[in-house]
């Protein structure tokens, strides 16, 4: 039986671990809610962590760091708002396109900039984010069981992780409790309907691809400022496509994106704590442990994409009928 103190130290491991999914989670809710799906995630979050970390690095600002990964995550929205809106072009070509300009010039900036092989030098002092210690952390700390839920769970995180949470109840709100949360979740569904009411389907969609383009950027900088210090090559190491399959799981639904953003953050804080599990002789290796997040995405893609109902519109550009 593990301890309350390991219990917490595995939690807290997922929380971490689950932020940036759970941001770029949040980041696809909103694009394919208004009918852009987005495999693009990956590039997103892999140009921001670039570029946040090259930026907080020279700057030595972890907030300029933080607003120059949003930049580059907008840039790259943009672009896939442009191919899949404007130009009428497939989204899902266009987000694989994405995906490889990320990859690609993320290594050849960083090779050029910093002549490190594609990494940025380690950030330190105020060029990362640090652990936030919350009101009456340490007064409660050794209060039986509350005082350690509070100390090590709650209190402790940096700031880019209570962003994420608190996006959680405001993208909820957004969503269904808003004019504008109203029509982007119509344009998903009937953009034909919409149009007619004298309301642009461009002009929402290219806001929920921004919208997507900010939360993808603190994603993204979260992961290099945050959960990292700094920059190494592939660093997201198919976390977008995670929060993909994690959206799929939860439905398009904020909350049920935090329960399923968190899953797959605790399977990858099992699998760093435990290398090498034996159940009763049985020795589970290493490898499985650490490919645990990932067969998860494959489970959850076969076995939920047919039971999912995604936007009805989603994956179709729109053609004004004259």
């Amino acid at each position: 039986m593990m301890d309350l103190t390991t219990v917490l130290q595995i939690l807290d491991s997922t929380i971490r671990l689950g932020t940036p999914l759970l941001l770029a989670c949040l980041a696809g809710l909103f694009s394919e809610r208004a009918g852009i799906f987005d495999i693009g995630l990956e590039g997103k979050m892999l140009a921001a962590a670039f570029l946040s970390a090259a930026a907080a690095f020279v700057t030595g600002d972890v907030w300029l760091g933080v607003a120059a990964g949003i930049f580059a995550a907008l840039l790259m929205s943009a672009i896939h708002g442009l191919a899949s809106i404007t130009f009428r072009g497939n989204q899902l070509i266009s987000g694989v396109a994405i995906n490889f300009l990320a990859s690609g010039l993320t290594v050849l900036l960083g090779q050029y900039w910093f002549a490190l092989g594609g990494r940025t030098p380690s950030l330190t002092g105020d060029a990362r984010f640090a652990p936030i210690t919350l009101w009456g952390a340490e007064a409660l700390r050794e209060v039986p069981v509350i005082g350690p839920i509070y100390y090590e769970l709650i209190s402790g995180h940096t700031a880019l992780v209570y962003v994420a949470v608190a996006m959680v109840p405001l993208s909820a709100w957004l969503l269904y409790r808003t004019r504008f949360g109203l029509r982007l979740r119509a344009v998903g569904e009937n953009p034909a309907a919409v149009d007619t009411a004298g309301v642009s389907v461009v002009g929402i969609r290219f806001a929920a691809v921004a919208i997507c383009g900010v939360l993808t950027g603190l994603a993204g900088a979260y992961l290099a400022t945050g959960l990292s210090a700094g920059f190494v090559k592939e660093m997201t190491a198919g976390r977008g496509y995670i929060a993909l399959a994690a959206l799929i799981f939860a439905k398009w639904r904020p909350w049920y994106a935090l329960g399923a953003t968190m899953l797959f953050g605790f399977l990858e804080a099992i699998s760093n704590r435990y290398q090498n599990i034996d159940l009763g002789g049985i020795v589970i290796p290493v490898q499985f442990m650490q490919a645990l997040p990932y067969i998860l995405t494959v489970v959850i893609l076969a076995g939920f994409v047919g039971k999912a109902t995604p936007p009805r519109a989603g994956g179709e550009p729109y053609v004004k009928e004259r």
